[in-house]
């Protein structure tokens, strides 16, 4: 059983890296390539506010801990299982430049091996109804959102010549 659990804790950093992957570029690529912050600083300062971010709130994790899977569903060969799943999905979508969400890879391993440890029962529809509800409307959403920042800046900045505003936002 230890060797069980030291091989889920390497399998949970892959896992970790591989989210990094994909976070990475979305994170840090736009201030490296414009040169607000030089690679370093991007890097450490991706690091330190994801730290901080997991030390703000454990909703995320309470609701993957409980939402998704009965927790008397859960043991650790079923924890590596959905960690190694979650790791070669994030990797093989990563390998073909393809978009990817690590939580959503991970809550789909998790529902994939409890099932097939415990069966259907084991999974939490009250917690999926949840996760896929904010999944579906997430995106438009988003757009919306977007959509009203983009012309509210436009609104207060489209008149501007590149050079002012460079000069006090660059």
């Amino acid at each position: 059983m230890p060797d069980l659990i030291i091989i889920t804790v390497i399998i949970a950093v892959l896992f970790d890296v591989s989210n990094g992957w994909n976070d990475s570029a979305n994170a840090i690529a736009t201030v490296v390539s414009t040169r607000v912050l030089s690679p370093l600083a991007a890097v450490l300062l991706a690091a330190a506010m994801n730290i901080a971010g997991a030390f703000a709130t454990t909703a995320v994790a309470k609701t993957i801990g409980k939402g998704v899977v009965d927790p008397t569903g859960i043991t650790t060969t079923v924890v590596a299982a959905a960690l190694l799943s979650g790791f070669c999905w994030n990797w093989a979508m990563t390998i073909l430049g393809m978009p990817v969400s690590a939580s959503h890879a991970l809550i789909g391993s998790l529902m994939g091996a409890a099932t097939a440890h415990g069966g259907l029962e084991v999974l939490n529809a009250a917690g999926l109804k949840k996760i896929f509800t904010a999944l579906l409307i997430s995106p438009p959403i988003g757009m919306l959102f977007g959509y009203l920042l983009m012309k509210l800046l436009l609104r207060a900045f489209g008149a501007s010549s590149p050079g002012a505003l460079n000069k006090h936002f660059g």
